[in-house]
């Protein structure tokens, strides 16, 4: 372990800027698309498909313009069975509000909704109140103490000052939480911040990368007892990490890979560049460029108003759209 450590050590990375999306599996889009754009009041930027299976939706909401570290997004899989959780899953998504009078709103609004919901309690000096969507994906949101992030939209059901900010971090739970950890301290260049104990055993280990603050944030949950995770509706598919340009991103690629790990080729997502590999501790883990964006096919005042595909598939787009439910 301390020679597989030193060899990370020697490879150290930077430029990671923190959190670009987290992806989430949804059984149910018209269900989905109502909690997120209704209930949590977030705008949805894009309203496309998985590229790599073009029968599923892939919706991604956001704040007013879709700025990078501000998406939770979803891959529509209806006979994909519940998740369950265990070690090699990433849960819960932490989202960025404003503060404690932000988490009085949303407390009330909960209640009003039905939204199932735990009570406000403190982590690492922020309040946090932990919540569920429909379909039992775990969530959070955290208190950012007012820190700069995200644009508030202007037709949401939320009032600005209470909005959804974006993402502030996640919490994986690895198979392996040593490797996991060493990757990404000494591979991918997150600091340790603290650690707790948690409460039914076990521990949390908290890290930031980049500039640190909401939205650079990880977890790594250490308990006593954990089984495999089950990848499924109402879980995470895979978390995803913010570079500036495909330069910065190529040279991630080729320090991911001499630390023995296996990414993809630099796939073209049309609003992104994209490279995944699986960490040691199971999770799925994307380096994702800023650009070009959302407003790449869309003006950002009608973003995810129609069903915008990119390029390589337009040639296909009625054999698609008869294949989606309509939204």
């Amino acid at each position: 372990m301390r020679r597989a450590r030193a060899r990370l050590e020697m490879v150290a990375m930077e430029n990671i800027g923190g959190l670009h999306h987290v992806t989430a599996i949804t059984g149910d889009a018209p269900g989905n698309l109502d909690f997120y754009t209704r209930v949590l009041g977030m705008r949805l930027v894009k309203k496309t498909v998985n590229q790599d299976d073009v029968s599923a939706y892939h919706l991604f909401y956001a704040d007013a313009k879709g700025s990078p570290g501000t998406d939770v997004t979803f891959f529509d899989w209806p006979q994909t069975p519940p998740q369950r959780q265990g070690a090699g899953s990433i849960a819960p998504i932490a989202l960025r509000v404003a503060g404690e009078a932000a988490l009085d709103y949303w407390l009330a609004r909960f209640d009003a909704e039905g939204v199932r919901h735990g009570a406000v309690a403190e982590r690492s000096g922020r309040p946090v109140l932990s919540f569920l969507d429909p379909e039992g994906q775990r969530l959070e949101l955290v208190g950012d103490g007012g820190a700069r992030g995200g644009e508030a939209w202007a037709a949401s059901p939320v009032p600005a000052e209470h909005q959804v900010k974006g993402l502030h971090g996640v919490t994986l739970t690895s198979l392996n939480p040593q490797a996991t950890a060493d990757l990404l301290t000494g591979g991918m260049g997150f600091r340790v911040t603290g650690k707790r104990e948690l409460p039914e055993g076990g521990e949390e280990h908290f890290m930031e990368v980049g500039p640190g603050g909401p939205g650079t944030e990880l977890i790594v949950s250490v308990p006593t007892q954990v089984g495999r995770a089950l990848q499924g509706r109402g879980g995470v598919h895979h978390v995803a990490f913010r570079v500036a340009d495909a330069e910065t991103q190529e040279a991630w690629r080729s320090k991911i890979e001499d630390l023995g790990l296996r990414p993809t080729p630099v796939i073209d997502r049309f609003y992104f560049k994209s490279i995944y590999f699986r960490e040691p501790g199971g999770s799925l883990f994307e380096i994702a460029t800023d650009g070009p964006g959302f407003a790449a096919d869309e003006p950002v005042e009608h973003l995810g108003e129609g069903l915008a595909l990119p390029p390589f598939l337009e040639p296909d787009r009625e054999r698609i759209v008869a294949g989606l439910v309509p939204l």
